[in-house]
C-alpha cells in the first residue's frame, strides 16, 4: 500500500511538471535590439509618452546624481524634453545581452548629441549603462535602467 501511494505521487508529480519551453535566444535578443533602437528614436523625437511605455509599469530609473525614480507618470515627466534643448542624436550600443528566461540584462555604452535651441550650439555626450528587462506579454520592457556619463 505504501508503495502504491508513492508510485501514484510520483506519477501525479511528473504529470503536473511542465518541461521548460525552448527559448530562441537569438530571436529574444533581436526583440531587445529593436526596442533599444525604438527607444533612441523616441528620445530624438522627444516622445516622453513612448519612452515611458518602454518601461514596465513599475519600472525604475537611476539617473546620475538623482534619487531612484519609479512609475510610468514619473518616468514620462523625467523624459519630457527641455524646451531649451533638442536631442539630435541618440544611440545605445549593447556590449552584451543575456536572456535569463523571462528576464534579461544588457549593458554597454550610449552616446548622443544635443542642440541648444537659443544659439544652435551642439554638445556631444556619452556614457555607460545597465538595463534589466522583463518579458511582459511577449515583449521586452525595461524594468531597471541605470546610467552615468563618461568624461570626454
Amino acid at each position: 500500500m505504501k508503495y502504491s501511494f508513492f508510485i501514484a505521487a510520483i506519477f501525479l508529480f511528473s504529470a503536473c511538471t511542465i518541461p521548460p519551453k525552448e527559448v530562441n535566444v537569438d530571436a529574444e535578443k533581436e526583440i531587445i535590439l529593436k526596442n533599444v533602437a525604438a527607444f533612441s528614436k523616441h528620445v530624438m523625437n522627444g516622445d516622453a509618452k513612448a519612452i515611458a511605455a518602454a518601461y514596465t509599469t513599475d519600472g525604475k530609473i537611476f539617473p546620475e546624481n538623482q534619487d531612484i525614480m519609479e512609475g510610468s507618470q514619473v518616468l514620462e515627466k523625467y523624459w519630457t524634453p527641455s524646451p531649451f534643448y533638442k536631442t539630435t542624436y541618440h544611440k545605445v550600443t549593447p556590449s552584451e545581452i543575456k536572456i535569463l528566461g523571462n528576464e534579461a540584462y544588457d549593458y554597454g555604452y550610449y552616446e548622443g548629441e544635443s542642440l541648444k535651441l537659443s544659439d544652435n550650439t551642439t554638445s556631444k555626450w556619452r556614457g555607460k549603462y545597465v538595463i534589466v528587462w522583463k518579458k511582459i506579454e511577449g515583449d521586452w520592457k525595461i524594468y531597471l535602467d541605470i546610467w552615468n556619463s563618461i568624461s570626454s
